[in-house]
């Protein structure tokens, strides 16, 4: 286990003596390299910081409870964040080493991951294929004005476009002013601390306010393999409930959220498909 790793860090010479590899890579094959680079130099930063935490009882005191636990958490921040800032180099110097180009050359971290996220996620459905629901056409005709927005967030993150309609139906019925009892905002209702980890500055923009939620709603379909119920669960009553729960958590809010998400989403389907549209 990581924990029990003791790490003596001295400096990154050795990563130098590496063959140098002279090979033509894709776009999306560089995106996946450079993921993986960084991955590993967090994977670093964080055992150096688990053996840094040793000498000092944690953050917390030897004796402090849930000292460990939190303590953890906050290795683990501070490993992606040091990571992503690239303070240590280490993901430069592999990327170089595999591709023969600087990281910094080719494009930033965010648009390497962009590249990354391209790769359209493969949906999984297990319950509810064959339920449809008609959107009312107030809510179909707020819809339409963000078409170009949806597209852009569908190919950048590769989430379907009409599921990312389908959320915003379920979330808003399109209304971007839309506010929630839990305050969560705009039209994929977005909360405070979920807007601001997806890097959203103003919720109340249309375009960051989708890019936010598809972003989030990829990472959800990311965790769990393009299964759709469990991506729809978390979006709704979050990753920790369906952790807890082993699935879909037994609460008649979430299981009608994912009936009416899916239900849209097959109706969008049926009209990309040619059926005409029921009013």
């Amino acid at each position: 286990m990581i924990s029990d790793v003791q790490l003596k860090v001295t400096d990154a010479k050795h990563f130098d003596q590496a063959k140098e590899v002279s090979s033509n890579y894709t776009d999306a094959q560089k995106s996946k390299i450079a993921n993986a680079a960084k991955q590993f130099e967090s994977m670093l930063t964080g055992m150096m910081l688990k053996s840094m935490d040793k000498t000092t009882d944690g953050m917390f005191g030897s004796d402090s409870f849930g000292g460990d636990y939190f303590s953890s958490i906050f290795e683990n921040q501070m490993a992606s964040m040091i990571s992503k800032n690239k303070s240590l180099g280490i993901a430069d110097i592999l990327y170089k080493k595999i591709t023969g180009e600087n990281l910094d050359d080719k494009a930033s971290a965010s648009e390497l991951l962009k590249l990354l996220n391209n790769e359209k996620i493969e949906l999984k459905k297990s319950d509810n294929e064959n339920t449809t629901i008609t959107p009312s056409v107030k809510a179909t005709n707020r819809l339409d004005k963000y078409d170009d927005i949806i597209n852009e967030a569908s190919s950048s993150y590769g989430v379907d476009k009409n599921l990312i309609k389908s959320v915003i139906l379920t979330e808003s019925a399109a209304n971007e002013k839309a506010v929630s009892s839990a305050k969560a905002k705009g039209l994929m209702q977005l909360i405070d601390s979920t807007a601001s980890n997806m890097g959203v500055k103003n919720v109340w923009d249309p375009k960051e306010n989708i890019f936010g939620g598809t972003k989030y709603l990829s990472q959800m379909l990311r965790k769990y393999n393009g299964n759709m119920n469990l991506a729809l669960a978390s979006y709704n009553a979050g990753p920790e409930n369906v952790q807890k729960y082993g699935g879909v958590p037994p609460f008649e809010e979430t299981k009608n959220y994912i009936k009416r998400v899916i239900g849209y989403f097959n109706h969008l389907n049926g009209e990309d498909n040619g059926n005409e549209r029921s009013l």
